[in-house]
């Protein structure tokens, strides 16, 4: 999977998300009510913390619940909210572990449409239809995971060229695009649109 993202803005960050599957869905996990870098940075700090140069599946499901929100919440804090995000990691490392072998790339390796790949992040802990459709949009773009029907399946999240989401960042400046991008759908939805 190994590819060059800058989704975290940091390079540590980055070179993490660009080789670790479970990195990437993680720091999708985290992405809300934070700031998207902070979010994809989430994976490397707790890497960090736990002495680890990847994020295991098997470990981060077997690990303490306590214990493992405790790694979330040192100074600064993974998420805004690390006590619930380290349970929803948790369970969607449980997940991975019970349907997966605990591998987060068999989510969408060899998955034979957009559709299908879809339904299997959706199914996920922790991901809604929105979600979903931004990873399956990040994957096509930026991992090359590009099953037939990608595009479709991502919504307007895969229409190319476009500044919707996390999917669309390449570097400072599409990023800036996609911060202005967000504050006009909330002016719009503020203004009742």
């Amino acid at each position: 999977m190994a590819t060059k993202v800058q989704l975290a803005q940091r390079p540590d960050a980055d070179e993490l998300l660009g080789r670790s599957p479970l990195a990437a869905l993680v720091g999708m996990l985290l992405d809300q009510q934070v700031s998207m870098e902070w979010a994809f940075s989430g994976p490397y700090t707790i890497t960090q913390r736990l002495g680890t140069d990847d994020l295991d599946a098997h470990e981060i499901a077997a690990y303490d619940p306590e214990r493992f929100a405790a790694v979330l919440s040192e100074k600064p804090a993974v998420h805004r909210y690390p006590g619930s995000m380290a349970k929803r990691i948790q369970q969607l490392c449980q997940y991975l572990v019970d349907n997966y072998e605990g591998d987060a790339e068999k989510v969408w390796k060899d998955v034979d449409s957009g559709k299908e790949l879809f339904k299997r992040l959706n199914g996920l802990p922790g991901f809604g239809k929105q979600k979903a459709q931004i990873f399956l949009a990040l994957l096509g773009k930026q991992y090359g995971v590009r099953p037939e029907g990608w595009r479709e399946a991502a919504g307007a999240y895969g229409e190319e060229g476009s500044h919707r989401s996390v999917a669309d960042i390449t570097g400072p400046e599409s990023l800036a695009k996609v911060r202005e991008f967000k504050a006009q759908m909330k002016a719009a939805a503020k203004a009742g649109k």
